[in-house]
């Protein structure tokens, strides 16, 4: 790190020296002009007022002809999150109808449109816009979004509405587009001090975040589990005994109270109920796991992996709510 010593211009004015290097790099002379920014860690951020970002960050990515959709839809994801405008994607030949698939699947999952498509050539435009967005509404709807699947799952397990149960299984996606989005903005924050000061988070707010934006990703994830799984179930709910599915049922709701209590006290920074929280986690493990062994259920009957499914994922709800309770306290002992 550069050390320079504050000087004294005159009576009431003190200058400090840029660095030549940083000078020449930035194209600079004598007359033009720097905007300084005070950061919220009381740091400067010094940057020439005139430059505009580059707002047309682009990548060119070569893909062999016989790269599989799952490569693509990664490679994608890759440049997505690393703040790329622009996706060229090339091929040594031309896109199979699979590949191209893949190219639409992806567009879909993430806030991207095509911009222009040849048989051997598809660019893609970010739609997101930087000074537009804002890291705590974005987790609220992502967060509204997984309560309500929680909710609506909970609902057909005690009903058995299959069809409530499928929209449930719909709607990950909205989830998984909200994470991608948040986690390309929070990887931006974490490396532009300017955007990260116009978001109001520093380092240790997009450590926080990025934390907990994965954990409701994965609640999503495991509900979306057992949605489907309860779908799987349809042709098989007479043969379950009535105590094994209540049982499935209470640690159902008492995952998704927890997980939803478990966000309430993240917002409120309640560390008194964050304890409450982790120290549930236990009882609701040992609810769960009281339902193992599967009274009259062979591991061979076609409904019995569906239904350990639903009580694994039902533990893994209970765990990420414990995690989101234990990021809570640590959030609230963070330095100012």
């Amino acid at each position: 790190m550069d050390t320079r010593k504050i000087m004294a211009l005159g009576k009431s004015s003190l200058v400090v020296s840029l660095p030549k290097g940083w000078i020449e790099s930035n194209g600079l002379n004598k007359g033009d002009l720097l905007s300084l920014e005070v950061q919220r860690d009381l740091s400067l951020l010094i940057q020439p007022s005139l430059r505009v970002k580059d707002e047309g960050q682009r990548i060119v990515v070569a893909l062999d002809e016989s790269a599989s959709s799952d490569s693509i839809f990664r490679i994608v994801i890759g440049c997505y999150l690393n703040g790329y405008n622009d996706i060229v994607l090339n091929s040594s030949n031309i896109f199979s109808v699979q590949q191209q698939q893949a190219i639409r699947n992806v567009v879909k999952s993430l806030y991207l449109r095509i911009l222009s498509s040849t048989a051997s050539s598809v660019t893609l435009q970010t739609l997101m816009n930087e000074s537009m967005a804002n890291i705590f509404d974005g987790i609220e709807r992502m967060h509204i979004i997984t309560l309500s699947m929680c909710h609506d799952t909970l609902k057909a397990m005690q009903s058995w509405d299959l069809e409530l149960a499928r929209s449930v299984v719909a709607l990950e996606e909205d989830v998984d587009q909200f994470m991608f989005y948040l986690m390309r903005l929070i990887r931006s924050a974490a490396i532009d001090p300017a955007l990260a000061n116009r978001l109001h988070v520093d380092m240790l707010d997009c450590l926080d975040y990025q934390t907990l934006v994965d954990l409701i990703e994965r609640v999503a994830d495991n509900v979306h589990k057992v949605a489907f799984s309860l779908v799987q179930l349809e042709e098989h709910k007479e043969y379950i005994p009535d105590g094994l599915w209540k049982k499935l049922t209470e640690t159902a709701n008492a995952s998704i109270t927890a997980y939803e209590k478990a966000i309430e006290v993240f917002h409120s920074r309640s560390v008194e109920s964050c304890d409450m929280i982790i120290d549930e986690q236990y009882k609701l493990t040992q609810l769960a796991r009281s339902i193992t062994p599967f009274p009259n259920i062979l591991v061979g009957d076609p409904f019995f992996f569906p239904l350990f499914i639903i009580r694994d994922s039902l533990i893994r709800l209970g765990d990420y709510a414990s995690d989101i309770a234990e990021l809570t306290i640590d959030k609230a002992y963070k330095p100012e």
